[in-house]
C-alpha cells in the first residue's frame, strides 16, 4: 500500500463494532491498508478499558450503537486524549449529540474506501490532518 493516498501504514486504530461480521471487515480493511488495528470490540465497557490500556491511539471507528449502549462517554474519553475519531451507524445527523456533530460520520454499510479516506484524512500531518495536534477538528 506505499503510496497509496489512504495509506494508514504506523497507524494505531481502535476498532468498536459490536457486529461480529461488520468488525471483521473493518479490521480486515483497515489492516489491508497498514494499520495495527486494536480490538475490535464490541461493547462500550470493553472500549473504555481497552482505550486505557492500550497506549498510543492514533485514530478510532465508533460504531454509535453497541448492543443498546450508545458510544459517547466513550467519544468524550478520546476528545479528552485527543484522539481522532469517526462515527460508523445507521442514524442520520439527528441521532448525534450537537456537540459531537462534527465528527466524520460514515452511514452503514460502511464503504470502505471512505472509510480508509477518512481515517487517513483523520491521521496524516497538516491541513485537515490531526497527527500533530491530536485532536478532532470542529
Amino acid at each position: 500500500m506505499s503510496g497509496t493516498p489512504h495509506d494508514l501504514r504506523g497507524r494505531i486504530i481502535l476498532v468498536v463494532e459490536d457486529e461480529f461480521f461488520i468488525a471483521d471487515d473493518l479490521a480486515a480493511t483497515l489492516e489491508g491498508h497498514g494499520a495495527r488495528v486494536v480490538g475490535p470490540v464490541g461493547s462500550l465497557t470493553k472500549a473504555m478499558a481497552l482505550m486505557e490500556s492500550c497506549g498510543r491511539l492514533d485514530a478510532a471507528v465508533l460504531d454509535v450503537n453497541l448492543n443498546g449502549e450508545l458510544c459517547f462517554p466513550l467519544a468524550g474519553s478520546l476528545i479528552q486524549r485527543g484522539v481522532p475519531f469517526l462515527f460508523t451507524t445507521g442514524y442520520d445527523e439527528q441521532g448525534i449529540p450537537p456537540d459531537l456533530r462534527h465528527v466524520p460520520r460514515l452511514e452503514k454499510p460502511i464503504s470502505t474506501i471512505r472509510l480508509a479516506a477518512l481515517l487517513s484524512e483523520l491521521t496524516s500531518p497538516g491541513p485537515g490532518g490531526n497527527a500533530d495536534e491530536r485532536e478532532v477538528a470542529p
